[in-house]
């Protein structure tokens, strides 16, 4: 790969020979495993990964329809940087359809946004959870809405930018880790269905961010450079909480900080303020270091205690998804399989088995897990092939360990 190159000045674009386009190319036609010809959805956000998509496929010889969804208001999010769904990213989305030469739309969600995700995002705080909004939008919106539109169009797949592979095994598609570790989604989008996953594609899974973005430059694409979107693609401004004071404003009650071996230690102004594992901004002292442990809607309480107290031994799984080799995850949490265990995209998955408790599945750690908080994401891969994702669900409550 040659030297890298400045596109708008805002992130560094590699120049690509020509073996590596024709490459992506056939990389992506083998991600779709379609006859040339057919006609397939690209889901359109108006960044760089979906455009790049549309673009390979329409080069690799398929009937390519772009659509894009307008999420949220876009007014506040109209010149930044780093959203997505919204504004600019719609109309750099517009833009580079009609450069590609394919026919686009935009759908208007909003409504059904709001419903599936933001409201569902301010509740989770209000019931003392830390919710992950971008799952809950791939598995109500996206892959599941815009699947519906993608076959009202006649499409026999749709495909999108995620960086994750599906894998054709038998007469079942497996969901496997993307060749850039760095960049793997598979922990966003264990929600998908086995139903969706046959239908969806994945061109970007043999593909590194840096080649991604060379391709965009080589196609002549504007967006070749453009940063990627980050944080909450709703919350502009990066102040979840002013949002969920706006939607919630019960959040905004006052109580009380309480050591977890019963000693009162402050108050506080709003229990949404706080998230397990939090350190920073407790206002509190006793000598000793303190962590977010617990949060008690009920009561208004904020539970602190030592690092040591975040330990977690085993967690419930609730709203759960299934795409391993058993029949559904009861039967392999009956079973006692062995799984990794990932609570958060930026952990390393850890070693852990599945159980059934009093008819709820459970995950249980061989070690003690740090900072599981109700609310969040349970990713599970397979031991002995640790790139493929069996499933997983989301973390209704746990079990510490034993201080």
């Amino acid at each position: 790969m040659a030297a890298m190159t400045l596109v708008e000045d805002i992130c560094p674009v590699p120049d690509i020979r020509r073996t590596d386009m024709d490459a992506a190319v056939e990389s992506a036609r083998a991600a779709v495993g379609l006859p040339v010809g057919a006609r397939v959805v690209a889901a359109m956000s108006g960044g760089v990964d979906s455009t790049v998509v549309a673009a390979l496929l329409h080069k690799a010889g398929y009937d390519v329809v772009g659509v894009t969804l307008q999420l949220y208001d876009h007014g506040a999010a109209l010149k930044k940087k780093g959203a997505c769904c919204a504004g600019q990213d719609i109309h750099d989305a517009r833009l580079a359809a009609e450069m590609i030469g394919i026919p686009h739309y935009v759908l208007d969600y909003e409504s059904r946004f709001k419903d599936a995700v933001i409201d569902q995002f301010a509740d989770s705080y209000l019931k003392g959870q830390t919710p992950v909004p971008c799952i809950r939008c791939n598995q109500t919106v996206k892959f599941r809405d815009l699947l519906d539109v993608a076959r009202d169009l006649g499409a026999e797949a749709m495909a999108t930018g995620h960086y994750v592979r599906r894998a054709a095994v038998g007469n079942r598609s497996q969901m496997r880790k993307a060749i850039d570790h760095s960049r793997d989604q598979s922990y966003f989008l264990f929600a998908t269905t086995q139903d969706q996953l046959d239908y969806l594609r994945f061109p970007l899974a043999d593909l590194e961010k840096p080649q991604v973005r060379g391709v965009a430059a080589e196609l002549g694409l504007k967006i070749a450079a453009k940063p990627d979107s980050q944080d909450i693609c709703f919350v502009p401004s990066g102040d979840y909480r002013t949002l969920i004071d706006r939607l919630r404003p019960q959040g905004r009650e006052a109580g009380e900080i309480v050591h977890m071996d019963g000693r009162v230690l402050g108050t506080h102004a709003g229990i949404t303020d706080y998230t397990i594992g939090q350190r920073r901004g407790l206002n509190v002292a006793v000598g000793e270091p303190l962590f977010v442990v617990k949060l008690e809607p009920e009561t208004r309480r904020v539970i602190v205690g030592p690092r040591e107290a975040l330990l977690t031994a085993s967690l419930t799984l609730e709203e759960t998804n299934w795409l391993g080799d058993e029949a559904t995850i009861r039967e392999a949490a009956e079973a006692g399989l062995p799984v990794l265990a990932r609570v958060r995209s930026t952990r390393q998955p850890s070693p852990a088995r599945l159980t059934l408790v009093d008819g709820d599945v459970r995950i249980v750690f061989d070690e003690g897990e740090e900072g599981v908080a109700p609310g969040q994401a349970c990713a599970l891969y397979d031991p002995a092939d640790p790139d493929r994702v069996l499933g997983g669900g989301f973390i209704r409550d746990t079990t510490a360990v034993a201080v």
